[in-house]
């Protein structure tokens, strides 16, 4: 059974980003996520005890992480938790771990640009061993085609769907 857990919190260490000889690409960070309470005797929020989780994002998302969170960031992960029991010398301890499977800024605590990633198909960016490229879209390449309504294609055809009741979903 996979257990999945979504958390809010502070990027508390800088992200580490390696490239193993493989050429996978690895980013972690330690969060730290606070708990708040309202305590009646003083009419006010306090802040419950801290949890620390190492985050790990694996391939495009570990590049992406790389490239886009800082230390001090507010964040929102959602990935597979690990629960590990560990011992060095005389201490030993439980820490606390998630694979990620997607990461991003929490927009309660501020504001954000995204920019969209394509990735090169084979015959445009592969190099012999068949490994991708991650570009950036160009800002003066064309725009992609749209219909009357100002909607890609294609999405005009989903917004009948959905306007219509029907599922876009065969199940």
């Amino acid at each position: 059974m996979t257990d999945i857990i979504t958390l809010t919190g502070l990027v508390a260490t800088n992200p580490r980003h390696i490239v193993t000889s493989e050429g996978l690409s690895i980013t972690s960070f330690r969060l730290a996520s606070n708990q708040r309470r309202f305590d009646r005797t003083q009419n006010a929020w306090v802040d419950g005890d801290t949890n620390w989780y190492t985050i790990t994002a694996f391939r495009q998302l570990g590049t992406h992480v790389a490239t886009s969170v800082e230390k001090g960031q507010r964040v929102i992960v959602t990935g597979r938790v690990r629960i590990r029991d560990w011992e060095s010398g005389e201490k030993s301890g439980t820490t606390i771990e998630v694979d990620a499977e997607s990461i991003g800024h929490d927009l309660a605590w501020g504001r954000a640009t995204f920019t969209r990633s394509v990735i090169a198909s084979k015959s445009e960016g592969a190099d012999e061993s068949g490994a991708t490229t991650d570009t950036t879209p160009d800002a003066f390449a064309a725009p992609e085609p749209r219909d009357d309504s100002g909607a890609l294609s294609g999405e005009s055809d989903d917004r009948q769907l959905m306007a219509s009741g029907a599922s876009g979903t065969p199940f």
